[in-house]
């Protein structure tokens, strides 16, 4: 192993700096260890706890089943220094410098991992009992919400949303769930596919209602456009996320329609010695043929190995590794584990596994025959197989693809 470690020299990075303390950024501080770095590696994150994984704060840790979801990582042994409780306030690229609440941090190379943040609902802002769920802050303050079984109405019925519904009916609340569109996932999938998970709600005990348009949210009740009045002793907020950037203006860094960071197909930023890489950058996919934004936590996984690879790379004239993943991620909601890899557009084929009314189906997108993604309710193996067929860009006969009886993979041409 020793003669793959790299030891900085004067082309070297000494000091990479990752602003952002989730997922993406403490794999990143990880991968760079693994793959031999061994200059300084800086890990700051705004918030004061120890770096946690966000998935179980819609569920376990809500339910109080568990009391964190902090990273099985030890920091220490690993040499990576972290300062909690430092926003990044700016970026100095020129000054190859990094502006926090403590004050400037020098770097050779900067990631970017600072992630998404929560959309909020216009005009809900400081009224009581209005809740987003996307801190372990935002988990504990609504644990007592469920453990006093208060009327909940949800706003958004996305993925979000139906992880907390399932989790507050566990709970014993009564649930509403109130969603602009006329069906829930109504961004991310096509009616045909959304409409059986519609069903799912009221199966729950959750009174879905969509079309439904917030009016105004006041202490104890929501108010539709209609003039319908909710009770509600808790609002939770889950109407969409958008990459938490905003203190990037004025940088130089590139931001795309969404304020994501525009990264290249390397993960890398416009200015010289940055990277971006999870939920606060897009990057061009060659399988798809488009920039993908992912906001999902395998993407915030995988793509640290690239940006580590390439900051290696950097230093040794070697060809800078290319991240085009298939996107993956699952929801689990109301007794079903929901998995999708892969993305489509609304001109692929869809072809279905399984009667969608019944507990457990699969529908694939394909594209001139080759398959682009599937959505998995209760079939992994479906999930599993339809993956590596993905990967390898495997040609599909449609009508062996229909039979939920035949293995998936069965029905590569």
């Amino acid at each position: 192993m020793s003669e793959q470690r790299q030891e900085p020299g004067p082309s070297a990075p000494r000091r990479v700096v990752v602003a952002g303390a989730g997922m993406a950024g403490v794999q990143t501080a990880v991968a760079l260890r693994e793959q031999g770095f061994t200059g300084t590696v800086t890990l700051i994150g705004a918030e004061p706890h120890q770096p946690y994984d966000r998935p179980p704060l819609s569920k376990a840790v809500l339910l109080g089943t568990a009391e964190n979801s902090a990273f099985d990582v030890d920091f220490e042994a690993l040499g990576v220094e972290l300062r909690l409780g430092c926003e990044a306030l700016g970026l100095r690229p020129g000054d190859h410098e990094l502006d926090t609440e403590a004050g400037p941090v020098p770097y050779d190379v900067l990631v970017l991992a600072t992630g998404a943040e929560p959309v909020r609902l216009p005009g809900a802002e400081g009224v009581a009992g209005v809740h987003l769920l996307r801190t372990l802050d935002d988990a504990e303050r609504l644990k007592p919400v469920l453990a006093r079984q208060h009327d909940v109405v949800v706003v958004g019925a996305g993925w979000i949303g139906a992880e907390f519904a399932t989790a507050a009916r566990e709970a014993g609340c009564a649930v509403t769930v109130v969603e602009a569109a006329g069906r829930p996932l109504a961004e991310t999938l096509p009616a045909e596919v959304a409409a059986p998970m519609a069903a799912w709600y009221a199966d729950a005990g959750v009174d879905l209602r969509t079309h439904a348009r917030v009016e105004r949210v006041e202490p104890g009740a929501v108010v539709l456009g209609d003039g319908t009045r909710l009770p509600a002793g808790a609002v939770v907020v889950g109407i969409g996320a958008r990459p938490a950037t905003a203190w990037l203006a004025g940088s130089g860094v590139a931001l795309g329609a969404h304020g994501e960071v525009v990264a290249d197909r390397h993960l890398a930023t416009s200015v010289p010695d940055v990277h971006a890489v999870g939920d606060c950058a897009s990057f061009p996919s060659g399988r798809y043929g488009e920039r993908l934004l992912v906001h999902h936590w395998d993407n915030a996984l995988q793509g640290p190995r690239t940006v580590a690879v390439n900051i290696l790379g950097a230093a040794t004239g070697r060809t800078p590794a290319v991240y085009d993943p298939v996107p993956y991620f699952w929801s689990e909601q109301f007794g079903r584990f929901v998995q999708y890899a892969g993305h489509h557009v609304d001109a692929d084929r869809t072809v279905w596994r399984g009667d969608p009314a019944g507990p457990a189906w699969t529908v694939c997108w394909l594209r001139e025959s080759r398959l682009v993604a599937l959505l998995a309710v209760g079939r992994p193996r479906d999930l599993a197989q339809g993956r590596r067929l993905i990967e390898a860009g495997a040609a599909m006969d449609p009508e062996l693809l229909a039979d939920p009886a035949r293995p998936l993979k069965s029905a590569a041409a």
